[in-house]
């Protein structure tokens, strides 16, 4: 099997994936941040032999969470951390979050999440492909805000 990362070092790699052919945040667009993160999404870590200790988590809608409202797309990776008995004990998500400001079609798209875990028998091509699609309305747009950063959970 080949080497794989540690969960301790994803949030290095999406932020390498979003650098690649990008000098600064200001020129991200929507398009670049989700082809950085299928290909994050694609890369594997070494995580536990669990249906559950890594997921995808793609979700969108208006939140005021910096004060005033925005719509965000959040980009989310989930591992699963276990204790030295091997259980559960607490999971880790790498974000990469990118706000809009409030428009009437962004309204309408309201709220959504979807969730791939890559260990549970899913498709993860027809999962990117179908969340790109819910991502249509977006892809040539500039985020206002990017923000990177991990948090445990």
């Amino acid at each position: 099997m080949p080497h794989r990362p540690r969960p301790e070092e994803a949030l290095d790699f999406l932020r390498a994936e979003l650098a690649t052919g990008r000098s600064e945040m200001t020129e991200w667009t929507t398009r670049g941040a989700w082809l950085a993160f299928v290909s994050f999404g694609r890369r594997r870590f070494d995580t536990a032999p669990t249906p559950d200790s890594d997921g995808l988590l793609f979700q969108y809608g208006t939140y005021a969470f910096s004060g005033r409202p925005m719509f965000t797309v959040s980009l989310t990776r989930q591992f699963g951390v276990i204790d030295d008995d091997g259980e559960h004990d607490h999971y880790v998500q790498v974000h990469c979050e990118l706000r809009y400001e409030p428009a009437p079609d962004l309204d309408a798209l309201g709220r959504f999440d979807s969730w791939f875990f890559h260990d549970a028998d899913a498709e993860l091509d027809e999962w990117f492909t179908a969340m790109k699609g819910r991502l249509a309305l977006l892809l040539g747009r500039r985020p206002s805000e990017i923000d990177l950063y991990e948090e445990p959970v």
